[in-house]
């Protein structure tokens, strides 16, 4: 390219930023280039050649990590007989392999949930693809969670930058507090239409689920006058007081459409990914003295965000709905 040591330099540091290598390492390889080196590859060392990675032990330690995904460093170590570094090696270069912590999910899924979720997505994405202005103009869902009156910070949030040399930041272990409030929260592309708090030491059952159903009807009709003559189609999760007898026959006489939802699907549901993963979020680290100061804190929470962050978590519905078809029903990673 015609570039000196000092334009290489420049250019490659404009490119890397601190990744880029140093001054001297730019020189050492203009002076072997101008001797004639043109491969990129290492050059090869004097002492004594490795031993340890051949066919047979890339074989015999593939094996044995196929059947325990769980095994240690040091185990295949002393199982091999060789180093624990040409164990890392091979694993990580040859097997392409790393070891990740198990992630978090509600519930290892049978076949068969798999497959209703793959059926229900579907069926969903049909009506949401059929006509998507409607589907958005007559989608309501709710959901219940509990807010205490502490959630510590979690592990992100509490991050802080820090410079090299500096400790690592500390802090105490806490758990929520006992103090809660149970909110049920009402809402649509539109933002909350309403919200039922509920105390601790009361339950949500069936009497209790229709007159909050009833009361949405209401709701619906003062704050929402453009639905009067549209049939809602309202999307809940399947616990039981959801799911009962009376319910289902409350629903068909408010007529609304339910939406289909499989079993153990948070991560389907509006409120669970986006509303109360944000709340939870914004709740962290702040202490409440009483339920009164919860709810304030929390209605004045839905009351500052915009319409476009309600859309947004219903809208995303139709990516999860793909997603979940294209991974044969299994979780849809956030």
């Amino acid at each position: 390219m015609g570039k000196n040591t000092v334009q290489a330099k420049q250019w490659l540091e404009k490119c890397y930023g601190d990744s880029a290598p140093s001054k001297t390492t730019i020189k050492r390889w203009f002076a072997d280039f101008k001797r004639g080196r043109r491969d990129t590859d290492d050059a090869e060392r004097s002492g004594r050649p490795n031993e340890a990675v051949t066919p047979e032990n890339i074989k015999k330690i593939h094996k044995i990590v196929l059947n325990d995904r769980k095994v240690k460093l040091r185990e295949l170590a002393d199982i091999v007989n060789i180093s624990k570094e040409r164990v890392g090696f091979i694993l990580h270069e040859h097997l392409t392999m790393r070891k990740l912590c198990s992630k978090w999910v509600p519930r290892l899924l049978t076949v068969d949930q798999k497959q209703e979720r793959v059926d229900d997505s579907e069926q969903c994405l049909a009506m949401f693809k059929r006509n998507k202005p409607e589907f958005l103009r007559r989608y309501v869902t709710m959901d219940e969670t509990w807010i205490h009156h502490f959630t510590p910070e979690s592990k992100r949030s509490s991050s802080e930058w820090t410079a090299t040399g500096e400790p690592r930041p500390k802090r105490p272990k806490a758990q929520q507090s006992a103090g809660k409030v149970m909110a049920s929260v009402f809402w649509d592309v539109r933002g909350v239409i309403f919200i039922d708090y509920l105390e601790k030491g009361n339950t949500i059952n069936s009497e209790y689920y229709i007159a909050l159903l009833e009361r949405l009807k209401a709701e619906i009709a003062k704050k929402r006058p453009h639905m009067a003559k549209k049939k809602i189609l309202f999307h809940q999760d399947n616990a039981p007081c959801h799911k009962s007898i009376k319910t289902m026959a409350k629903l068909h006489e408010l007529n609304f459409e339910l939406l289909p939802h499989p079993p153990y699907s948070p991560d389907l549901a509006p409120s669970d990914y986006w509303l109360f993963a944000d709340l939870k979020k914004m709740l962290g680290g702040k202490k409440f003295r009483t339920n009164e100061e919860v709810i304030a804190e929390t209605e004045a929470y839905f009351e500052a965000k915009d319409k476009s962050f309600y859309k947004s978590g219903i809208e995303m519905l139709e990516r999860r709905w793909n997603d979940c078809v294209a991974l044969d029903g299994d979780y849809v990673d956030e």
